[in-house]
């Protein structure tokens, strides 16, 4: 119904329509929506919409330096025919975790231009997701056990997403 919860960093458009969040590019830089509370261990389920072929994720345990830049854990969603959606990227920091280079059934799990369903485990060191029911990545990871929730609109200027139907259920 509102942003209520959520707070936004860098310049893309946030808002409410249609009983989704939607991330717009604004200027073009990168671009988060993140809560407004920290999350240890849960099962987040949404639903990912990509309207443009822009690159997007979601952060998770992740937190926010003193310059404002964003850093953690992210789940890609990547629309492109790389396709790694689901892998997990270290945000402003270590780069590629847990890619999905060899993983043909992951690659091939996610959906562009329609709806696609992302759950997401947090439980101890271990982060696990799946696109529309298919295991994409699983990886044990000391560095952060908690940290906001956050939703990315990547750099640029051909990005806007939707996520609906958001599922949180702690630990």
């Amino acid at each position: 119904r509102d942003l209520g919860g959520w707070r936004a960093i860098g310049d893309a458009r946030w808002s409410v329509d249609e009983g989704c969040i939607l991330g717009q590019v604004g200027g073009g830089s990168q671009s988060f929506l993140v809560s407004e509370r920290s999350f240890a261990d849960f099962v987040l389920e949404v639903e990912v919409e990509n309207e443009r072929p822009g690159n997007s994720g979601i952060q998770v345990r992740s937190h926010q330096r003193e310059d404002q830049r964003v850093f953690g854990y992210q789940v890609e969603i990547d629309p492109s025919a790389r396709a790694w959606s689901g892998g997990i990227y270290d945000e402003a920091r270590r780069g590629w975790l847990d890619d999905l280079e060899g993983d043909e059934a992951a690659r091939a799990a996610f959906r562009p231009g329609g709806w696609n369903h992302f759950r997401i485990e947090c439980r101890g060191p271990r982060i696990r997701t799946w696109v529309n029911g298919v295991a994409c990545a699983d990886l044990v990871d000391e560095l952060d056990r908690e940290g906001f929730i956050g939703l990315q609109v990547h750099s640029g200027r051909d990005t806007r997403v939707r996520w609906r139907n958001f599922v949180l259920r702690e630990l």
